[in-house]
């Protein structure tokens, strides 16, 4: 969204600030939890809803870990 605003005769365009997503670290029970579904083969997106992470996040967490993620591997 823009917001414009009207200062002395000149027209400024601003724009809205997003709000940042700030990180989470992975515990113990997180990765264990993404390991059994890597053996479960649940889909991405619904580990990404359980979770509360996005889909990219839990591909490269299972890429650094060293496991296969998905239904389709």
């Amino acid at each position: 969204m823009l917001q414009a605003l009207f200062s002395e005769g000149a027209f400024i365009v601003k724009k809205a600030t997003k709000k940042r997503v700030k990180r989470r670290e992975w515990t113990k029970a997180d990765i264990k939890e993404l390991k059994v579904h890597s053996k479960a083969r649940t889909p991405v997106i619904k580990i990404a809803k359980m979770t509360r992470r996005s889909a990219g996040a839990l591909r490269q967490k299972a890429l650094n870990l060293g496991i296969g993620l998905g239904h389709q591997r």
